[in-house]
């Protein structure tokens, strides 16, 4: 309850989910990992900005945070596993996808991750006996693992492994929470709060619940439109059509090749590049100047100068 998710998002507390949404997409592009390797600060604040938006996206878990913050401080606050972005709360595995690929996301060690600290566990019944305290970890899961759902293994340092349910869709720096496997205490055993990381990956890219590609076309593929196959996170391979008259940066959407969440599905979009080759044989630099000579008087950077006026 020390962190209120309003300031962190720069919002009012009577916010609209639309003000939230768009004061959280620009604060999660400034601060993002990519945008600032080896900056420490901007790591925290991203993950902090993505904690905060998954609950205050979420109805249910801000009408419960509002109550909770207006208790005052001997009250805890869990969000629940309804929302968009999976809050706090619970086990995943009963409300999104399948298992995973086996062993996915484990550390090269098998199943290394330190234990950390305890976080105190408040709002018991008056005269009921207290769980214990909830314990954290953290984990790194492959980028394949957060966008089709994978288990990982913990080790404790008694040797015992906790295996993790790892929901599809999962974002860096959310955490998934395990129930019962914190400190024991009289009233029942605490939570285990698993703090999750991904790994980026050389081709896909991910924005929100959009995955982004970049496609390499040809000049003529370009200029006379063309039909292609790309593929998808899901493994598999689908048919896009390029549209005559393309250029660079042009980008064309696959609805529901996105992330796939339990109601939900984000798209794929397609970013395009013109590839223009490094050498050319005599048959095919005598076609471009040809192409040249009858595309004469047309100047793509017309009215160039007078965009550039200061």
């Amino acid at each position: 309850m020390d962190k209120d998710f309003y300031s962190v998002l720069g919002v009012a507390k009577d916010a609209s989910a639309e003000e939230i949404k768009k004061a959280y997409r620009k604060l999660a592009r400034q601060h993002h990992p990519d945008k600032n390797p080896g900056d420490v600060s901007a790591e925290q604040r991203f993950k902090d900005i993505s904690e905060a938006h998954s609950v205050l996206s979420d109805p249910e878990q801000r009408q419960q945070y509002d109550a909770i913050r207006a208790m005052g401080s001997g009250a805890r606050f869990s969000g629940s596993p309804g929302g968009e972005g999976g809050g706090f709360e619970d086990l995943f595995g009963g409300l999104f996808g399948d298992r995973g690929e086996p062993g996915a996301g484990r550390f090269p060690g098998g199943f290394e991750d330190i234990f950390g600290g305890m976080g105190s566990r408040f709002g018991s019944r008056r005269g009921a006996p207290a769980k214990g305290a909830d314990r954290t970890a953290k984990t790194t899961i492959s980028f394949k693992g957060a966008v089709r759902g994978t288990t990982v293994g913990l080790r404790e340092p008694s040797g015992n492994v906790i295996d993790v349910r790892i929901p599809a869709g999962i974002r860096e720096g959310q955490k998934v929470r395990v129930k019962g496997k914190g400190q024991q205490g009289p009233g029942g055993s605490g939570d285990l709060l698993v703090e999750v990381s991904v790994q980026d990956h050389p081709f896909f890219e991910r924005d929100g619940d959009n995955i982004r590609i970049h496609l390499p076309v040809s000049f003529d593929e370009a200029a006379l439109g063309t039909t292609v196959e790309v593929p998808t996170v899901h493994g598999e391979k689908v048919r896009i059509r390029v549209p005559a008259g393309s250029s660079t940066g042009k980008t064309l959407r696959l609805k529901g090749q996105g992330i796939h969440r339990k109601n939900t599905r984000g798209d794929m979009l397609v970013v395009l590049e013109v590839v223009v080759p490094e050498q050319l044989n005599e048959a095919a630099e005598a076609a471009v100047r040809a192409f040249a000579e009858a595309t004469r008087g047309s100047d793509p950077r017309e009215g160039l100068l007078a965009k550039a006026a200061l």
